[in-house]
């Protein structure tokens, strides 16, 4: 009521306008009445919880997991909720129903006896753990997610108490009925998405989704139709979005990566890219070269591959990287301040001898056969290779597929986010050494801090969305390729990208690419809150979230890097597990506060529905409060108070006769 006398005829009268359309919606005393004791409650319900994961590089299967059982938490629900009530199996039953509902009903139905009997107990289990889970929200968000084919019975069921000796058995007699229509498999499934979704309120995906792994189209398929989610672009990200965007460059990065890492069937089967010319093309041209270190990496002796497959593979992956460095080169030479020269190697190749002359020193190559590259004009295409790109470029941008998956990357992702007061980003914001903002030029203009990653993330747009050919849009075509592999880019962030000399050198010391100054300075709480007060970021608990650079897990390195610096990139991608030691971190950010849930290594999931292998995952509690978080105390809380104010505001202006109150 205080807040209500608060408000003044003066305050009405200067938001006049703004009540007039506000009364559209809430045409009565009753209706802006009603609205608002529905917010109020809202606003003392506890915080949703919040999952961040980092990194994902088309591990599917254990992305896919990771959501299924919400970073462990169902089993952690399950647990509570029946104790020393289930057996151990019978609850990993019961979890592993929730998680692949309708692959796990497949297996009961082989071996269970009494069918009806079980499906009387699972769903009264499968009801009690979704009472749990939607506890925390109102009726009105539930509903919402609920299917409706079964919207009013899962009502019904949720909200009507067994201990109630009226009630029993009316829901002894749904649960029959639906068991007796055959419903009941149906049923089950929409119980435990239900379980799922409302397990995670909100999903944050700290960038670095495609690549490596072998099916980020699978995961941005359920990406796209995630109930609520942000993106923070990674440098993989915007690698392909650039080559969706047209950029050539982009797109030979795409495809060396898919062979570096056997990932052919992502291109061809995920977004229909025709590889053909290029495999004919590599196949004549190296027919008789062994093509030995560019084998790709994948796991030998699994089945996938047969030995004329790796080695097409092999050739396609040097026919696409030699094509790669010469297209570099075009931009590298069109776009001087972009400060790449150091990354036109070709040319410094004495043929005669093979060797690489780099700063005045001579380097033995490890494979001189390099029939493409004329000596004399190095990174001159041949008429095959330009062919073949001007192929793929048409596979690419016709690939509408692939607009789907890059516009969605699109409309819920961006450089930045910041949320409940969270900052976060997938890799860096560029520092001094004095741990300064660092200035970065773009088009002869600086920006640096917040000013940079919004200066970046309008480029990418531009480079995506502009249909006019103009040089506005082939300056940002050009610059998402650098934004790959720039130095001051903030998504990347080293000294260069030595994708050259680890391939062709093999000395250790050119092969390193050294960080920028904000991967060290990080670590200095100092350094964390200019960051934070540069981005705005307000409250007693801020945080830096970053993914990007795998937490050495295996040598002690801890993700917690101070209290105001979490660092979760443990290595979902299998080609990291040797240097991480796990497989993946995933941040909770519920109502009582943040724990870190470390994961080993997933088998499989064929594995988990059939033998009930859960990934096993170990819990560090990062930062706890001894009062609940609740709605009101987070951005979304924020946003109601202020619809509140307004329409108390809108309740005065209807009673001292302001405005008038609307016939129904």
């Amino acid at each position: 009521m205080k807040a209500y006398e608060q408000i003044t005829p003066e305050m009405i009268q200067e938001d006049m306008r703004y009540l007039q359309l506000l009364s559209r919606n809430f045409p009565t005393i009753a209706d802006a009445s009603k609205e608002i004791i529905n917010l109020e409650a809202i606003l003392n319900l506890p915080k949703g919880t919040e999952h961040f994961l980092a990194d994902l590089h088309g591990e599917y299967e254990a992305f896919q997991h990771v959501l299924r059982n919400a970073s462990g938490a169902i089993k952690r629900k399950v647990n509570e909720i029946f104790g020393n009530t289930l057996r151990e199996n019978e609850k990993k039953e019961l979890c592993t129903l929730i998680y692949y509902p309708e692959q796990k009903l497949t297996l009961v139905k082989e071996v269970e006896k009494d069918i009806d009997d079980w499906y009387v107990t699972t769903l009264n289990q499968l009801v009690m753990v979704c009472r749990n889970v939607s506890s925390k929200y109102t009726r009105s968000k539930v509903q919402k997610a609920l299917p409706k084919s079964f919207s009013y019975i899962i009502q019904e069921l949720l909200h009507e108490s067994t201990m109630d000796p009226n009630k029993q058995a009316y829901i002894n007699v749904i649960i029959s009925t639906i068991i007796s229509t055959r419903r009941a498999d149906d049923f089950i499934v929409a119980l435990c998405n239900l379980i799922q979704r409302l397990t995670i309120d909100t999903l944050h995906v700290l960038g670095d989704i495609f690549d490596r792994g072998p099916a980020p189209h699978k995961i941005m398929d359920i990406l796209c139709n995630y109930h609520k989610l942000d993106i923070q672009w990674g440098n993989h990200d915007i690698l392909w979005m650039g080559a969706a965007s047209g950029n050539t460059c982009c797109m030979a990065n795409v495809l060396r990566l898919a062979m570096r890492y056997g990932n052919m069937a992502v291109l061809e089967d995920g977004y229909g890219i025709n590889l053909l010319p290029l495999a004919t093309f590599a196949m004549e041209t190296y027919a008789n070269d062994p093509c030995t270190l560019f084998g790709p990496k994948v796991e030998h002796g699994d089945g996938t591959f047969n030995e004329k497959t790796l080695r097409m593979m092999a050739q396609m992956h040097k026919a696409i990287s030699i094509i790669q460095f010469k297209l570099e080169a075009e931009i590298i030479q069109r776009r001087p301040d972009f400060g790449m020269d150091d990354r036109m190697l070709l040319h410094r190749i004495d043929f005669d001898r093979n060797v690489l002359i780099l700063d005045g020193q001579e380097y033995e190559l490890r494979d001189s056969f390099l029939p493409t590259v004329d000596p004399k004009d190095p990174y001159r295409l041949t008429p095959e290779e330009q062919e073949i790109m001007e192929k793929l470029h048409h596979s690419f941008v016709s690939s509408e597929k692939l607009k789907q998956h890059m516009r969605c990357l699109f409309r819920y992702g961006c450089m930045y986010t910041i949320t409940n007061s969270n900052l976060l980003f997938h890799a860096s914001v560029p520092l001094n050494e004095d741990g300064s903002l660092k200035e970065v030029m773009i088009a002869g203009k600086p920006y640096k801090g917040k000013q940079l990653l919004e200066k970046v993330g309008h480029l990418t747009r531009t480079a995506f969305f502009t249909e006019e050919e103009n040089e506005d849009k082939k300056f940002a075509r050009d610059y998402v390729w650098y934004l790959w592999c720039g130095k001051d880019s903030p998504v990347f962030d080293k000294n260069k990208m030595a994708t050259f000399e680890r391939y062709f050198l093999k000395e250790k010391e050119l092969h390193k690419e050294t960080k920028g100054y904000y991967y060290a300075l990080r670590n200095d709480e100092k350094i964390c809150d200019m960051i934070l007060d540069e981005f705005g970021v307000v409250g007693p608990y801020r945080h830096i979230i970053n993914g990007h650079v795998p937490v050495k897990t295996i040598k002690g390195e801890n993700p917690i890097k101070n209290s105001k610096m979490m660092l979760i990139d443990g290595g979902f991608s299998k080609a990291y597990h040797s240097q991480t030691g796990i497989a993946g971190y995933t941040l909770v950010y519920h109502s009582r506060g943040f724990q870190l849930i470390q994961h080993e290594p997933f088998t499989s999931m064929q594995k988990a529905i059939e033998e009930g292998q859960d990934i096993k995952s170990s819990t560090q509690i990062v930062e706890m409060s001894t009062q609940r978080m609740m709605v009101k105390d987070t951005d979304r809380g924020r946003e109601l108070s202020a619809r509140v104010s307004d329409l108390r505001k809108l309740l005065m202006a209807y009673r001292i006769g302001l405005i008038k109150e609307k016939s129904i």
